[in-house]
C-alpha cells in the first residue's frame, strides 16, 4: 500500500463498551497490538459483509490483532443501546464494540461512508483507512507487513485480546428472521442467530424439529448434520415444481451467499444456487447456471411469475431463480443504492429485505429497508407505495405521500389487496391500502418485527425477532376500528455535510490496488463511476455513468444542499500469478453536501488505500 504521514489515532470515547466485560478500553490498552477500527451501523448490509470478512482475520491473527467495532448509527432506532446490544449478539460480533451514538468517533476519524476501516499500528498511529467492503486480502498483507516491522522494532506484543463474550440467554428461538406456514398448519422459522430452521406446531411455540446443527457452516446433508449461516427467507415451491426439483422449500442462506433446498419429509438440505462467494462482478441480463453464479446476501424469497424471486440485499437488486432449469439471473435494480422507480432493469433499490405476492399474483410487494420504503413490481415496472429516500424516515401515518416508515424488513399481502409491513425499527406493524393510498398502524410496541405470516384461518403472526418469538396479532387489529393513526416523529439522517463550491467541482475517487494486485483491463475498462444527485437539480453537469474515477461536476449554486450518490468500482488481478485471481472492489456513497461559495472545488473519496 501507499504511505501517508504518521497521524496519531484519536482517543476512543463513546457512550459505552460492549463485549469487554464492563471495561472501558483506551488506545493505551491496545498499544503493542495491531488494531482495526470498523466503523459500522447494524442496518447496513455492507457493514455486515465486513463483519464476515474480518472473522477469518481475527482467527488467523488472534494474538496480535484487535478488531474494535465503532458503532456509528444511521437510524434513530440504532441509537438505542439495547438495540445495539441485541445486534451485536444477533450478528455474532466477537470483538469489543464502542457505542458512538452521536458519531463523534466517526467525525474524528474522518469517516464518510458505512463501512469504513481504520488501521492503527502498535505504536498508536493510523496507517491506513479504507471505505467499503472487499478488503480482507489487502488487510492480511498489511497486517503481515506491520508484524514484520514491529517485531523487528520490539513494539509488537502478543497475547490474548480484550474480548469478553456475553452470556447467551436460553430461549427456543434466537433472533428469528422469517417464517412460512407448512401444509398441516405447522410453521417453519429461520432461527437466524442459531444458524438453523425450526419447525413449530400451529401454536407457534411447541418445537416439532430442528433442521441444522446450530453451528455456523454450509454443509449439505441430513437435518442433523446440515449447517447454515444466519438463514433468513423461506419459500415453499408449488407441488408440481417441487416434484421435478426434488425439494419442497428454498432457504435464503444469507451469510453463506447461497440458496438451499430442503426436503420437508426428511429434512435433508442441498445447495441449489450460489458458489458461496460473494458477488463482485458486472451487471448483466443473462441466465446463469445457478450453482456457478455468485450471490450476495439473499434475504427473502417469493414465488412470482413462475420462478423464485430473491431479495438480493447485498447488491440492492432482485434476482430470479428457476428450480427446474436450475438457472439464475438479475431481475430488478442496477446495484446503485437509492430510490428510483421505473422499468425493473433501470430502477434503483436499497437493501430489499422482504417480499410478498398479492393474492391475484399480479403484484410483488417489496420491503426496501434502507430507503424505509414499501415498493412493488407489476408489469415489469418498479414503483413506490410509501417512502421518500435513503435519509428520510419516521413513524407517520396518513396519506402515503407523507407517511414514513423506519427500516422495514417484511411485507405480507392480504386478500383484500392491502399489504402489512413489518416496520422493524419502529417496532410496529403498518398497513398500506392501495385503494385509499392511506397508511395506518395496526400494532406497536413490538421488538424488531422482521416478518409477517398469514395463516389459513386468517390470523396474522409476527416474527418478533428481538423478542425471540412469534406473536399473534389481536383479533380485530386489521379492522378499521383496530387500526390507529400515528403522527409520530419525523427524522432525517443528519450526517455532517461536506462543503463543496458552486460551479465546477472535481470528484476524485482515489483507488490504490492492494499489495500484490494490479488493475485488470482484460475484459474492458477496469474502473466504473456512477454519479447522481438528490435533488437532481443539484448537478447541472456530471451525472451519469463513465469509466474514469475522476469527473468534472458542475454544481448549481442556487441549490443550497443535497446528497451526492456515488458508486465506484475497480477491477484488479493478482500480479505474481499468470492465472491469478481477479477481484472487484465497489463502494456506494451517499454524501450529504452543502454548497458554499468559497468551499473547496475538489471532493475526494477513497475506494481503497490510504486517505492521505
Amino acid at each position: 500500500m501507499a504511505t501517508s504521514p504518521r497521524v496519531r489515532a484519536p482517543q476512543l470515547k463513546g457512550r459505552q463498551w460492549l463485549n469487554t466485560g464492563g471495561r472501558n478500553l483506551t488506545l493505551q490498552d491496545l498499544r503493542g497490538r495491531i488494531t482495526v477500527l470498523d466503523f459500522w451501523t447494524f442496518c447496513c448490509i455492507n457493514c455486515l459483509h465486513v463483519l464476515d470478512e474480518l472473522r477469518p482475520l481475527e482467527e488467523k491473527y488472534g494474538d496480535v490483532l484487535v478488531v474494535v467495532g465503532v458503532h456509528s448509527p444511521k437510524f434513530e432506532h440504532e441509537k438505542d443501546p439495547d438495540a445495539l446490544a441485541a445486534a451485536v449478539e444477533r450478528y455474532g460480533v466477537h470483538h469489543p464494540v464502542l457505542d458512538d451514538p452521536e458519531l463523534d468517533m466517526w467525525q474524528q476519524y474522518a469517516a464518510k461512508a458505512w463501512p469504513t476501516l481504520a488501521v492503527v499500528d502498535p505504536e498508536g498511529y493510523v496507517v491506513a483507512t479504507m471505505a467499503g467492503e472487499g478488503h480482507a486480502e489487502g488487510l492480511s498483507r498489511l497486517i503481515d507487513e506491520l508484524i514484520a516491522v514491529h517485531e523487528a522494532k520490539g513494539t509488537l506484543h502478543r497475547g490474548d485480546g480484550p474480548y469478553v463474550p456475553p452470556v447467551e440467554p436460553e430461549t427456543t428461538l434466537r433472533f428469528p428472521g422469517k417464517a412460512v406456514v407448512l401444509d398441516g398448519g405447522s410453521l417453519l422459522v429461520s432461527d437466524s442467530a442459531r444458524h438453523s430452521l425450526v419447525e413449530l406446531a400451529a401454536d407457534g411455540e411447541t418445537v416439532v424439529r430442528r433442521i441444522g446443527t446450530g453451528v455456523r457452516g454450509s454443509a449439505d446433508g441430513p437435518a442433523g448434520t446440515a449447517t447454515f449461516s444466519e438463514p433468513q427467507g423461506l419459500c415453499l415451491l408449488p407441488a408440481h415444481v417441487a416434484e421435478v426439483a426434488g425439494y419442497d422449500l428454498v432457504v435464503a442462506d444469507t451469510v453463506n451467499h447461497l440458496l438451499r433446498g430442503v426436503r420437508l419429509d426428511s429434512g435433508e438440505v442441498v445447495t441449489v444456487a450460489g458458489t458461496g462467494r460473494q458477488w463482485r462482478s458486472t451487471v448483466d441480463d443473462h441466465a446463469h447456471d445457478a450453482r456457478s453464479v455468485d450471490l450476495s446476501s439473499p434475504w427473502d424469497l417469493a414465488w412470482y411469475e413462475d420462478r423464485i424471486v430473491v431479495a438480493m440485499a447485498g447488491i440492492h437488486q432482485l434476482w430470479w431463480f428457476d428450480p427446474i432449469k436450475r438457472t439464475a439471473g438479475m431481475y430488478a435494480g442496477t446495484t446503485v443504492e437509492a430510490l428510483r422507480d421505473g422499468p425493473v432493469a433501470e430502477a434503483w433499490m436499497a437493501q430489499p429485505s422482504g417480499l410478498s405476492v398479492s393474492a391475484d399474483g399480479r403484484r410483488l410487494w417489496v420491503a426496501d429497508s434502507e430507503t424505509s420504503a414499501v415498493r412493488y413490481v407489476e408489469n415489469g415496472v418498479l414503483g413506490t407505495a410509501v417512502g421518500q429516500g435513503l435519509f428520510d424516515f419516521g413513524h407517520v401515518d396518513g396519506p402515503a405521500g407523507q407517511a414514513l416508515l423506519q427500516h422495514p424488513l417484511g411485507v405480507c399481502a392480504l386478500p383484500d389487496g392491502s399489504v402489512l409491513v413489518a416496520d422493524t425499527y419502529n417496532g410496529a406493524v403498518r398497513r398500506f391500502d392501495p385503494a385509499t393510498r392511506m397508511v395506518s398502524t395496526v400494532a406497536d410496541g413490538l421488538a424488531e418485527p422482521s416478518d409477517l405470516v398469514l395463516t389459513p384461518d386468517g390470523d396474522v403472526l409476527v416474527v418478533e425477532s428481538a423478542a425471540h418469538r412469534l406473536t399473534r396479532l389481536a383479533p380485530g387489529a386489521l379492522s378499521a376500528v383496530g387500526a390507529s393513526t400515528v403522527d409520530g416523529p419525523r427524522h432525517r439522517t443528519e450526517r455532517p455535510p461536506t462543503e463543496i463550491g458552486s460551479g465546477q467541482v472535481t470528484l476524485d475517487v482515489i483507488f490504490t490496488p492492494p499489495p500484490g494486485q494490479k488493475m485488470d483491463e482484460s475484459f474492458g475498462p477496469s474502473t466504473r463511476l456512477v454519479v447522481s444527485a438528490s435533488p437532481p437539480e443539484l448537478l447541472v453537469e456530471g451525472a451519469g455513468t463513465g469509466t474514469e474515477l475522476s469527473r468534472r461536476l458542475v454544481v448549481d449554486g442556487s441549490v443550497s444542499a443535497g446528497v451526492l450518490q456515488v458508486t465506484a468500482q475497480a477491477a484488479t488481478c493478482d500480479v505474481d500469478d499468470e492465472h491469478g485471481a481477479c477481484h472487484l472492489t465497489r463502494q456506494d456513497w451517499g454524501v450529504p453536501v452543502r454548497v458554499v461559495d468559497d468551499a473547496p472545488a475538489r471532493l475526494p473519496l477513497v475506494l481503497r488505500g490510504l486517505d492521505a
